[in-house]
């Protein structure tokens, strides 16, 4: 009888632990692959505003992103049926960044792309404006160096000694008063925390040169703020949770429609895609098939898309038969023309 008992309860502890192998290998277990699939096209409105703006939309600007998820195996299996997705190695996404500096990469590419948004749309709508240099921002902070225990990619460096760091110039002038191993003090902010580290300066060997000085060990970007002259007409933007730089062109469309008089929008529901540079030229985007998918799910009857990403565009809109109209352009002043020439929709 005891034999019994022994032999079912080692069934139990087997099944059990075949049980929790199984929702391991399906739903934990990493693979070397990235699932990208139509994301969303969401109002832009919401995210930005101008003070003294003209707030006044019958229609909407949107911006329209891709899904993009590290795989499972059930995931896998899922997305091997699903004519939107489309599965792609990990490691072609990354290149040779870890995750988290991806992710800052991401993050950095986004707030550049709304400054430019931001000056595009000034000069376009011939707003006096200067560049201002904000704070630093790391990227990336090798693994195995030292400054792996003290950085993070995605961190704010905001002073060393108590010194203000706004760009890449003030760190590079008051590296130079020290030297290789010498302890300096930097104050951080980390996922909206100020923290302060102690850190070791190490030896960074300038590439064309060849000549050493001392250094943190980290990829810095400076990050900045555009102000208008007009602190009335300054842009502020909200945090949109998305990363990358492709929604610079419904950016602008946005921020010019606010510091212009009338509705640039025309009462249309207006989807696009599109990098953008000060000068308002309009720059190619990966993934213009899923976002396509994304605008015709919330009934987009216009989708802006860089000229050079056209051909795809067509062929996935033909192929799901969406109903919007496609209009390449190459720049900013492009797209204002199209929507200035169209009839109020009624």
């Amino acid at each position: 009888m005891q034999t019994m008992k022994n032999r079912g309860a080692a069934r139990l502890i087997l099944y059990i632990f075949m049980v929790a192998l199984l929702v391991y290998v399906t739903v934990y277990m990493p693979t070397p692959y990235i699932i990208y699939q139509p994301g969303s096209a969401d109002e832009v409105k919401p995210m930005l505003s101008v003070e003294k703006g003209d707030r006044e939309e019958k229609g909407t600007f949107m911006m329209t992103t891709v899904s993009a998820s590290y795989a499972n195996l059930v995931m896998l299996v899922v997305s091997a049926f699903n004519p939107n997705a489309e599965i792609d190695q990990k490691q072609a996404r990354l290149g040779n960044k870890s995750e988290d500096e991806y992710a800052a990469e991401q993050v950095y590419l986004m707030s550049d792309s709304q400054s430019s948004a931001v000056e595009a749309a000034y000069h376009e709508a011939h707003i006096p404006y200067s560049i201002v240099p904000e704070y630093l921002f790391i990227f990336s902070a090798p693994k195995g160096d030292e400054a792996r225990k003290n950085f993070k990619p995605g961190d704010r460096l905001s002073e060393v000694d108590g010194h203000p760091m706004k760009n890449n110039e003030s760190l590079s002038s008051f590296l130079k008063t020290k030297k290789v191993g010498d302890q300096v003090t930097v104050k951080l902010v980390r996922d909206g925390t100020e923290i302060e580290e102690k850190v070791n300066l190490i030896e960074i060997k300038d590439k064309d040169t060849n000549k050493t000085r001392p250094g943190l060990g980290v990829t810095i970007a400076t990050m900045q703020k555009v102000e208008p002259k007009d602190p009335g007409l300054q842009v502020k933007f909200q945090n949109t949770r998305v990363g990358g730089p492709s929604a610079g062109l419904m950016f602008t469309m946005e921020i010019y429609n606010q510091l212009t008089p009338g509705d640039l929008t025309k009462g249309y529901q207006v989807a696009g895609t599109g990098t953008i540079d000060k000068e308002g030229n309009v720059g190619p985007i990966g993934g213009v098939q899923h976002k396509i998918v994304a605008a015709d799910r919330k009934h987009a009857e216009i989708f802006f898309v860089p000229k050079d990403n056209y051909a795809d565009a067509k062929a996935k809109a033909d192929k799901i038969h969406a109903q919007m109209k496609l209009i390449p352009v190459n720049t900013l002043e492009d797209a204002i023309n199209y929507m200035n020439g169209l009839q109020p929709k009624s």
